[in-house]
């Protein structure tokens, strides 16, 4: 009985966005629901999704620079306003989005007098800059300011060490987390006689991504992290099979050489089978992907593939055979 109930409540599950906008280039915000969701449910999804949200995510940004002849990040320069370290800080509040993996080179060639922004830094093809008016240096004087770039994609933070600091190149604090803040409310209410809830999240971004999309990929690195347990079964399948394989014997007829023994009307059958596609079994959700993987769309398809090759596919069980089998059987009125 609580079985159906769950399996009816997760096919009626709906989100949407209630709530979107965008406060400045550097900041956007959006407000989502979930719902009916049944009484602790909405507190479990909430508490791992933001903690996905804020820790999973991943971003780009600067983290290393270097400069010509500089001895410390406290050097200040004739003709440069700011010092190496605010020059640094000012680098770290450049906001990056890309799909880039792995570091990438960029760097900054300016002649003075003038200002320098982000738009100023030569980025890789793969990198864009989100607001271009970030400020990073004033040059009083008509000198030239060159720097190196080192450009990273990663997640969470990383806070910069003396014991970083090499070749005359200087580490920045490292914030790749592109989700500055991210709230969930719960919405309870009474339906007939169960008690329902309402999820709310609310999610900030620096711009990098919006939240419709920070929300996509904090889903799917949650179901990522689950996949191993729905594999656990197989898995332990597995190792039962490598143990005792010698003690299966897999016949390499087919289905369609077992449901027609007899020959009787094969070529009308064989017809109607190639209209039937594998979606009207009914067939659990893990040995329909296994059949799509491996492109048996049609009953036909099915019927003509023997129990060696089914069981050669990735998560496909012997037990899963016998199910198909039967289900051919039903299906065709055997």
């Amino acid at each position: 009985m609580i079985r159906e109930k769950v399996k009816v409540s997760t096919r009626t599950l709906k989100w949407k966005c209630v709530e979107s906008r965008v406060d400045s280039k550097r900041l956007s915000y959006g407000r989502f629901l979930m719902s009916p969701l049944m009484k602790g449910q909405a507190d479990t999804i909430g508490i791992a999704m933001r903690r996905i949200l804020l820790g999973e995510i991943e971003g780009t940004c600067i983290t290393r620079a270097k400069f010509e002849k500089i001895p410390h990040e406290y050097t200040t320069i004739v003709g440069i306003q700011e010092s190496i370290h605010e020059i640094l800080m000012n680098l770290k509040e450049i906001v990056l989005r890309s799909n880039l993996y792995g570091t990438q080179d960029a760097s900054i060639c300016f002649q003075g007098p003038g200002y320098v922004t982000a738009q100023d830094i030569i980025l890789p093809p793969s990198v864009e800059i989100i607001d271009n008016t970030q400020h990073i240096a004033n040059l009083t004087e008509p000198i030239n300011l060159c720097i190196e770039l080192q450009i990273e994609r990663n997640r969470g933070y990383r806070i910069k060490t003396l014991n970083n600091i090499q070749d005359g190149s200087y580490p920045i604090d490292a914030v790749f987390m592109p989700v500055r803040n991210a709230n969930h409310s719960i919405h309870s209410y009474v339906n007939g006689n169960e008690k329902q809830e309402i999820l709310f999240l609310e999610i900030w971004t620096n711009g990098s991504l919006t939240p419709k999309e920070a929300l996509y990929e904090a889903s799917r690195n949650l179901i990522d992290l689950f996949l191993p347990f729905l594999h656990a079964e197989e898995e332990s399948f597995n190792l039962e099979f490598e143990k005792n394989k010698d003690e299966f014997t897999l016949p390499l007829f087919t289905f369609r050489h077992r449901l027609f023994e007899q020959n009787l009307k094969k070529k009308k059958k064989d017809i109607a089978w190639k209209s039937i596609f594998i979606d009207q079994l009914d067939l659990p959700p893990r040995i329909y992907n296994c059949l799509k993987r491996s492109n048996i769309h049609t009953l036909f398809e099915l019927a003509n593939t023997s129990e060696e090759d089914l069981l050669k596919m990735e998560h496909f069980r012997v037990k899963d055979v016998s199910l198909i089998f039967t289900m051919l059987k039903i299906k065709m009125h055997f």
